[in-house]
């Protein structure tokens, strides 16, 4: 079947085809069940522990359990992704996961956020997420990859058994599956106590699992393309900036996976508003929160380059494959968002505008 549909469409295509509906269901999903990093961290913090921190954690177990299902099955092989099979950066996992961290509450929403706001009509957010963009590719390629490059290089990691934490404690995929079931059990238990609405619950579970199915299309496609294809799933960093770049300079588009996440998943954000009723357009009402977001945006781009990923590029889908790298740029997305929330928001700066993390928004 996949060989055909690669004999039809071409390989570039298809993969663009497959990331645009990977992208749609993270798209829709993600914004029917109010999916947020910032705004989970903002109740962990805090000591709530609502439906939001429900929401992420049941998207994150999703995530965790079934890829490692699907290993188990012998139906996929992680052992060649990026965030395990390449050289890592200890540094630069610490470092970018805290400036991450603390943008994401400047900007009230980390990359994806913003992305699926942006497409509800949010001009706060679709300004941020410009600037995120901009301030990625120049990061990766322009002004400030000279300062990238010397944090990454302060720590290095090896790839191999060295990037996978569970190996380094000597466990296996069965470890990792236990391991996400406990993840899932906290998700559900938040979730109970919150009396989230069943229809959220499952909306949060299919975020997830489009994690999941991001992983599986691109390796299905390195199995039966004669060409070499890079194993993948969600990522918003380098997505962002390579579309952006491609618009600016060139005029002609190679099909990829990852040309397809973003308007992918814009697309299906959209879809999910429109048949809500939620689609409304926002924008800033004074230059105080302005400056605010568009901090927030610089930090999370540049610290997203430096971390080898975003909220979800690194902290979902990274994760997923236990990579030790995403495991600690999740940590300091956790650490840097409490301590920016803790000096910043709960020290009584004033707040121009609603949190992007809020079901209102």
């Amino acid at each position: 079947m996949l060989t055909t549909l690669i004999d039809l469409l071409g390989e570039d295509r298809l993969s663009w085809l497959g990331g645009l509906l990977v992208g749609g269901l993270f798209g829709f999903f993600a914004q029917r069940s109010r999916f947020c990093l910032r705004a989970a961290a903002v109740e962990f913090s805090r000591g709530e522990g609502g439906p939001r921190l429900a929401v992420w954690l049941l998207t994150f177990a999703a995530a965790l359990v079934g890829t490692q299902a699907f290993v188990a099955l012998g139906l996929l092989d992680v052992s060649e992704a990026r965030q395990l099979a390449q050289q890592g950066s200890i540094s630069g996992a610490l470092v970018g996961g805290v400036m991450f961290g603390c943008g994401m509450i400047l900007a009230r929403g980390c990359a994806s956020r913003l992305l699926v706001l942006s497409a509800n009509g949010n001009l706060r957010a679709l300004l941020s997420g410009l600037v995120f963009a901009v301030t990625a590719q120049a990061s990766y390629r322009g002004l400030l990859s000279p300062a990238r490059e010397w944090v990454t290089n302060l720590w290095l990691v090896d790839g191999g058994p060295s990037r996978d934490i569970m190996a380094v404690f000597g466990g296996g995929t069965p470890e990792k599956l236990a391991f996400g079931g406990l993840w899932l059990i906290a998700g559900l238990a938040f979730a109970f106590r919150s009396h989230l609405p069943r229809r959220l619950i499952l909306a949060a579970l299919a975020a997830g699992l489009a994690v999941v199915a991001g992983w599986l299309l691109t390796y299905q496609l390195s199995q039966a393309s004669f060409a070499p294809v890079t194993l993948k799933s969600l990522t918003f960093s380098g997505p962002s900036a390579e579309l952006l770049m491609l618009v600016l300079n060139s005029s002609q588009l190679r099909l990829g996976f990852d040309l397809g996440i973003i308007p992918g998943v814009f697309l299906g954000s959209f879809v999910a508003a429109a048949t809500a009723h939620e689609l409304k357009l926002e924008g800033f009402s004074d230059g105080l929160g302005m400056r605010r977001y568009l901090l927030g945006a610089v930090l999370m781009g540049f610290g997203a380059m430096l971390a080898g990923g975003c909220a979800v590029g690194a902290g979902v889908t990274g994760a997923s494959v236990f990579a030790l790298t995403a495991w600690l740029v999740l940590g300091g997305m956790w650490l840097g968002a409490g301590l920016t929330d803790l000096v910043v928001d709960r020290a009584g700066m004033p707040h121009p505008q609603q949190a992007v993390g809020s079901p209102g928004t």
